[in-house]
């Protein structure tokens, strides 16, 4: 129960956190109250997230030659369910562009195409977004980079950038202090009103293993000052906020992930795995040919099987694992129901990054 603790250290740190937060503000601004009940009474969270297991859950796994193609007919079956979801909600694609300028890292614009034709087949093509905060550079020059604008001129459809939009300040925890740090939190993945679609890419990770649906919501939400980038070029005195939710250390990012899955997670998931990304990812891996896509509603259930796909422990992605162990979804393989390909006519051995025994950290004791 490495989880546990986890909670156990953070709870015994109760009394030093409440000298910085009063229990009511804090419970009113952190994660509909999930980090502060995380904090101060773990178990009460336990019991409520626990009741939301479901009994099974549908993932759709195709394969072909064509990236929309493989995507539209991946979203099909949930045609009905889908379109009932949206209802008059916004549609917000949310693409993973952890950098603006090398294509292997970044979802292609083939795979939007396909989620964009699937809107259009079920009605809800007016209202749709694509919303993104690169962590490296300005979003819209990756946007250019990577094709997107030829979308919005064959879609009515927008490009976002979630940097220049209003945002919200949540809490995560930092390994270092076990004190919840405040972040800025982009409210268009946050907003009730936002349907959100994760049209992620299958990736090995630096830090939690592996990188998919839920993962791109979660790191795509915090937010950078504009002229904020990797370089030298960076605008004297920005930031980026993205940093603040990896929590010092692989314990920190594995739970912050976990933690603000309550709150910002896919509606939708969309995993393109036509060419993935094996060994140093999510930024400096090489390319497998695997020509799969993986579509499901309940995100759990859809990054389990991407997992799976990806030859990859399901045990050793400590916020999956997490998110497994407090019923967010369905990861139990014998409760899945897959259409379409099967899992084992297409599974592959990743190669995961060099780092990977020390990311581990996160399934032994807190010291």
């Amino acid at each position: 129960m490495n989880i546990a603790i986890f909670l156990y250290v953070c709870l015994s740190n109760k009394l030093r956190i409440m000298t910085t937060f009063t229990r009511r503000n804090f419970l009113r601004s952190s994660l509909l109250g999930g980090v502060a009940a995380t904090c101060l009474n773990p178990y009460d969270m336990f019991a409520t997230i626990g009741k939301q297991e479901q009994s099974s859950s549908r993932v759709a796994i195709t394969t072909g030659d064509n990236r929309a193609d493989m995507t539209f007919r991946a979203l099909q079956p949930f045609s009905k369910q889908v379109a009932q979801a949206i209802g008059g909600r916004r549609v917000v694609l949310k693409p993973n562009n952890v950098l603006i300028d090398v294509p292997l890292t970044a979802t292609h614009a083939d795979t939007l195409e396909g989620v964009l034709e699937f809107l259009k087949s079920i009605g809800k093509l007016d209202n749709v977004i694509i919303a993104e905060s690169a962590a490296n550079g300005p979003t819209l020059d990756g946007f250019n980079n990577y094709g997107y604008y030829r979308l919005i001129s064959k879609y009515p459809v927008k490009l976002v950038d979630l940097d220049q939009e209003p945002f919200d300040i949540l809490y995560v925890f930092d390994e270092k202090d076990f004190r919840p740090h405040a972040i800025r939190m982009s409210h268009v993945l946050l907003d009730p009103n936002s349907y959100l679609v994760s049209v992620a890419r299958m990736k090995t990770h630096d830090r939690v293993v592996a990188t998919l649906s839920l993962k791109n919501i979660v790191f795509g939400a915090p937010i950078k000052d504009l002229g904020y980038t990797w370089t030298a070029a960076r605008k004297q005195g920005t930031r980026s906020d993205k940093a603040i939710a990896h929590g010092s250390g692989f314990r920190g990012i594995n739970y912050n992930i976990y933690a603000l899955s309550r709150q910002l997670h896919p509606h939708l998931s969309v995993i393109d795995g036509f060419e993935g990304m094996e060994g140093n990812g999510p930024n400096s891996g090489t390319p497998v040919d695997h020509k799969v896509c993986v579509a499901g509603m309940d995100w759990l259930a859809a990054d389990r099987v991407a997992i799976e796909l990806m030859g990859i422990d399901f045990a050793k992605v400590g916020y999956l694992n997490f998110c497994a162990q407090t019923g967010s979804g369905v990861a139990d393989l014998d409760r899945i129901e897959i259409i379409g390909e099967k899992i084992n006519n297409h599974k592959r051995s990743y190669r995961l990054n060099d780092n990977v025994n020390a990311q581990l950290v996160w399934m032994n004791p807190v010291s």
